[in-house]
């Protein structure tokens, strides 16, 4: 898959859409209007190193945004650079994995949106369907076993260097008021391949799911079960076990 990844044609479109979202700039400094240039005086060297597994990306910046709720939520903001490659990635990723979620996944995907959550769960209740479990997972992002994600990826895509970039990603050292943090688990916020790489994790829950006879509408870590019965504390119990039992770590982890 590198090959497909480091195509001329996939890089060029991965830094237009890299500089149509614009961003802030990561712990280097640099903007995106610089990406262009940098690209032109640095790309084959850049590439050489990503095939010879001497690529590093550099640490993500820590930014702090406020919630609807009150609260804050950290991103980690990757350099305008290992954006671009980043980007690169999720478009070839995007190739093998969309086709195979299921069709009651609205979070991040093409022509998906929350909107069209709200109206299948119309569909849902106008079928007859009485009850309604919302399922909030909290702290997702921050508690992702990179091995379980890592063994998902490699199940599709078998590369090993392609492998080895998203798990440099991963494991990148997230900067915080100018102090490094290591990082062992979890999916950064703020990356361009975060929410493709939430989704192939929460669709082993979608799939586990939906062979346990639950009709969803999902909105990434938001599930929404529609019951056609009251609601029971199996059901709920049921749930639980599917979330805690379906996402064990590898054993060779």
């Amino acid at each position: 898959m590198i090959a497909q990844v480091l195509e001329a044609t996939n890089l060029y479109k991965a830094a237009r859409q890299v500089m149509r979202n614009k961003g802030a700039s990561g712990i280097d400094s640099m903007s995106h209007q610089k990406l262009p240039e940098y690209i032109r005086e640095n790309r084959s060297e850049l590439l050489l190193s990503i095939c010879n597994n001497s690529y590093v990306p550099q640490a993500i910046l820590g930014v702090t945004i406020p919630k609807g709720n009150g609260k804050t939520r950290l991103l980690g903001i990757p350099t305008v650079v290992d954006r671009w490659l980043q980007q690169g990635v999720n478009q070839q990723l995007m190739t093998k994995f969309e086709y195979e979620f299921e069709t009651f996944s609205y979070g991040f995907r093409p022509q998906k949106n929350i909107q069209k959550a709200v109206l299948q769960a119309q569909r849902y209740i106008n079928d007859g369907y009485q009850d309604i479990v919302d399922i909030d997972l909290k702290g997702f992002f921050d508690e992702v076993d990179h091995c379980i994600l890592l063994q998902l990826i490699y199940n599709k895509v078998q590369c090993r260097t392609t492998l080895r970039l998203i798990r440099k990603w991963l494991r990148v050292p997230i900067s915080i008021n100018g102090k490094l943090y290591k990082r062992r688990k979890g999916i950064p916020q703020g990356s361009p391949i975060s929410p493709l790489l939430s989704n192939i994790i929460l669709d082993v829950l979608d799939k586990e799911m939906q062979k346990q006879g639950y009709d969803m509408c999902v909105m990434q870590t938001i599930l929404v079960c529609m019951l056609k019965a009251k609601a029971r504390q199996n059901d709920r119990n049921s749930m639980y076990l599917v979330l805690r039992d379906k996402l064990k770590p590898y054993k060779w982890c």
